[in-house]
């Protein structure tokens, strides 16, 4: 009995650790129906900028830094010592003004972690 809850143990570990090490988490297809909510905003599929500035690229980059946007200050300061990765990103979806206080952005955000995780596969689809 022992051996069989170490060896499950033991499975559902290796499981969890290819999860975070290679596979892709999200649904990109679930997450482009998240985005729904943001294309009065942005566009995530070239680099133009609307009311918001284009999501292009995000991942990885340095916040409030796309070309001929301008940002808020408060957006520009946190940026000094980030780069928007997954976890940057699902901290600011789920509550934009808690995490840059003083952002322009009206967006309340995310509650739901499903939707953060997808959303953020769905722009990393466009990523360059």
């Amino acid at each position: 009995m022992l051996f069989k809850i170490i060896s499950f143990t033991a499975i559902m570990l290796s499981n969890s650790v290819s999860i975070a090490i290679g596979e892709e988490i999200g649904d990109p297809d679930a997450g482009k129906r998240v985005f729904a909510k943001c294309k009065a905003c942005h566009v995530v599929d070239s680099a133009a900028n609307k009311i918001g500035p284009s999501l292009l690229g995000v991942v990885g980059r340095v916040p409030g830094t796309v070309e001929g946007f301008k940002y808020s200050k408060a957006m520009i300061v946190y940026g000094e010592d980030k780069v928007w990765d997954e976890d940057n990103l699902a901290a600011y979806l789920r509550a934009p003004r808690a995490i840059v206080k003083g952002t322009r952005m009206a967006f309340v955000g995310l509650k739901k972690d499903e939707d953060v995780t997808n959303i953020i596969a769905y722009i990393k689809k466009f990523d360059e």
